[in-house]
């Protein structure tokens, strides 16, 4: 199999079998970077631009790192730095980057759509690293690829995603990777931060963490997307945390032997206590290491994927 489509925007518009061949084909970089030497020449000759309307640490350090670990030729772009502070548009600050030869545009941008509409308009792939409170595709392949190595498999898990699911990119793409792949998921979170409608998604609702987190195999918390806040949704932080804050005494509920996991970044004391994020059921700093291979893999597969993968394992 190899993978056809030319850009990567968003899970809810892939297969199984494309989500799965991703995930196959990023086991196959998880080794490199535990090489002395983290690079292989796959890339090599390619430009790749990072351009980035909002802020990030895990997704734009872990883009550029893979970029630089496949031995492409990388240039970062934020808004502050951007033509974009002039008053250029999206499609003109994006077209004139195209018009310098480059082969890739890895984007993350605040409004819903922006990568799928420089996706119409530009001739190079196009990967979203976080659209709004659209997608963020990579995120989700990196969880799933990490449930895989930790639980064996993705079908039959039972998932529990907790917080501020209303304005999640995270959440979203999750839903979609693993119902696609066979789970079952069930959201929680404050009736004002659920969105409308979300069970046509294939999930159950809760309001009750202590009930939603009975039984399941994982727990993904998330954070208060306050950039995104343009109203206020629930009385104060502290009620917030006292109702659906994961602590220790809540984790009692849940399965003894639960994943807990968090896109970042952490809020802690907020969604999550400090013992349970850096306690014993935490994968979260291995979704970060999950996510540089995940994110090798996407762009060695847009790339146009020519070395096979035998030719990955060999010590370059």
């Amino acid at each position: 199999m190899r993978f056809e489509r030319k850009d990567l925007l968003g899970l809810e518009e892939l297969s199984p079998e494309e989500i799965n061949f991703i995930l196959e084909t990023s086991e196959s970089f998880v080794e490199i970077s535990e090489r002395p030497i983290k690079k292989v020449p796959v890339l090599r000759g390619l430009t790749v631009v990072n351009l980035f309307f909002e802020p990030s640490t895990r997704t734009r350090t872990s883009f550029e790192l893979a970029e630089k670990r496949l031995s492409a030729d990388t240039v970062n772009i934020s808004a502050s730095t951007s033509s974009a502070v002039k008053g250029e548009t999206l499609k003109d600050t994006a077209k004139n980057i195209e018009a310098m030869s480059i082969d890739m545009l890895v984007v993350r941008h605040s409004a819903p759509g922006a990568p799928h509409f420089l996706a119409k308009v530009l001739s190079c792939p196009v990967i979203n690293a976080g659209d709004g409170s659209h997608e963020h595709p990579t995120q989700a392949l990196l969880d799933l690829l990490t449930l895989k190595k930790r639980k064996g498999r993705i079908e039959g898990l039972r998932v529990a995603i907790v917080g501020d699911i209303l304005h999640s990119r995270v959440a979203r793409s999750n839903i979609w990777g693993l119902t696609k792949l066979g789970a079952s998921v069930v959201v929680c979170g404050p009736p004002t931060l659920i969105p409308p409608e979300i069970e046509s998604m294939g999930v159950e609702v809760s309001h009750d963490l202590k009930g939603a987190i009975r039984d399941v195999d994982v727990i993904m918390m998330l954070r208060i997307q306050t950039e995104r806040l343009e109203e206020c949704f629930f009385p104060s932080i502290r009620e917030y945390s006292e109702l659906f804050g994961l602590d220790s005494e809540k984790l009692k509920y849940a399965k003894p032997d639960v994943l807990i996991m968090h896109p970042g970044p952490l809020n802690r004391g907020v969604e999550i206590t400090p013992e349970v994020a850096d306690g014993p059921y935490s994968v979260i700093l291995e979704q970060v290491k999950y996510g540089l291979a995940v994110r090798m893999a996407v762009l060695y597969l847009l790339g146009g994927g020519k070395f096979e993968s035998e030719n990955l394992d060999q010590k370059w």
